[in-house]
């Protein structure tokens, strides 16, 4: 009885609005306790994940993408972007989701992205006819575009849990990531309402704005490179970008001063950083219970039962994650629910690399869905607008991303083919 009374509670304080963290670690206090189970198991696997050398990779690729956003290196990023781009049909639109994917890259879906480049990219779509509905659902949306791309955190801390290679998801995540992009941007050459007059590649203003961003745009090339030429680890490129961002910000373009400024932007990227880190250790109590109880073992039993093969699986698996993603922080998912499913999927013959770009794509839509994906509510604070407009404007994207979630989901290659193990 004082069980159930303890679980009552906890479903109470999570309605009234308690964090989600908190949430997560009285329920394993509470399951523990009534379970006799000793407690020092979850010490263990919290220490064995602190130890891990590219967890250090979360804060420094933060760090630099903090920098570049208090910087002008959007400003810049974008003219380059709208030489490179803007001459084509839907340019403008294009140049956004492009460089909205780059900055998500780096900063993780934090709401970074929409912040610091919302203000800037909404107007020039305004301007270039794009209608207000349009223009929000497709800032909205790029504001977690970029996750499937190096050196994404989501990958980092996916990788991390599930015990995969993160060069290797960096690689796999390459192809469905420019797939996304891709197919908003025929959206947008489709139905955005261009201007009477198209812009005509201007080779002149290309070079100048390629010189304009050059540290910037290399940057990268040059974590591929770094790491895929085996010259460094993904740790390694972490700490050098990290560096290099620094000086590049404070010492060449001089954008931001490295006294009065870099202070408190380290205080607010390692803000986000400590927030990873404490929902990570609060989670994985959670999910060491879960995984003592045999939950995933239980879980497959039951499915063994309706799902017969491997599609109807993946069919399934979707449709959880999105719900997962709507209503839990992508951290917070990925350390809960990531134990679950990767021993289930193993059992239906999934890759493991293509479960993570599964995984990983449907978070990123989750950042869009109704009722309480973040993107929505950021997007709704920084342009001053209802949420239910948001989940307006931002729908016929929404639907955009199923579909590539489908060819995501059911065309394996596209994940697995960089690495040579697509048929």
């Amino acid at each position: 009885m004082l069980e159930i009374f303890s679980f009552i509670g906890i479903i109470l304080l999570a309605v009234m609005g308690v964090p989600l963290f908190i949430i997560m670690a009285l329920a394993a206090l509470v399951a523990f306790s009534f379970s006799g189970v000793d407690t020092s198991a979850v010490a263990v696997e919290i220490y064995r994940l602190a130890s891990a050398p590219t967890l250090l990779t979360i804060p420094l690729f933060t760090f630099a993408g903090y920098i570049m956003a208090e910087s002008k290196s959007p400003q810049r990023l974008l003219r380059f972007a709208e030489a490179a781009l803007g001459w084509l049909p839907g340019g403008v639109a294009i140049v956004s989701l492009v460089i909205c994917a780059f900055f998500t890259a780096f900063t993780g879906a934090s709401g970074v992205t929409i912040i610091a480049l919302g203000g800037l990219l909404f107007p020039i779509l305004k301007n270039e006819g794009y209608t207000e509905k349009f223009s929000l659902g497709l800032i909205t949306t790029s504001g977690s575009l970029g996750l499937l791309f190096p050196p994404s955190l989501p990958i980092i801390l996916y990788g991390l849990v599930a015990k995969v290679d993160i060069d290797q998801l960096f690689i796999a995540g390459i192809i469905p990531g420019i797939l996304l992009i891709v197919i908003l941007s025929l959206w947008s050459i489709k139905n955005g309402k261009m201007s009477s007059e198209r812009k005509s590649f201007d080779l002149k203003e290309f070079i100048d704005a390629f010189k304009g961003c050059f540290f910037e745009a290399i940057l990268p090339v040059g974590v591929l490179v770094g790491i895929y030429g085996g010259f460094t680890t993904a740790t390694e490129a972490a700490a050098i970008t990290a560096f290099y961002i620094l000086i590049i910000e404070c010492f060449v373009y001089r954008d931001l001063h490295i006294v009065k400024d870099i202070p408190r932007v380290t205080a607010d990227s390692m803000s986000l950083v400590g927030g990873i880190l404490l929902i990570l250790c609060c989670a994985l109590g959670l999910t060491n219970y879960l995984v003592d109880e045999e939950i995933p073992m239980q879980i497959l039993d039951f499915m063994r039962e309706f799902l017969t093969n491997k599609y109807s699986f993946l069919l399934f698996l979707n449709i959880f994650l999105l719900i997962v993603g709507s209503l839990m922080d992508i951290f917070s998912a990925i350390i809960v629910v990531v134990p679950l499913i990767v021993p289930i999927a193993e059992e239906f013959g999934v890759h493991p690399v293509h479960l993570a770009i599964i995984f990983l794509t449907n978070l990123e839509i989750g950042y869009i869905t109704p009722p309480v994906g973040i993107n929505l509510f950021i997007s709704s604070f920084r342009f001053k607008k209802p949420v239910t407009e948001l989940y307006r404007a931002s729908f016929p994207f929404l639907l955009l991303l199923l579909v590539a979630l489908a060819i995501i989901t059911y065309v394996p290659d596209l994940s697995l083919m960089l690495l040579g193990e697509g048929k």
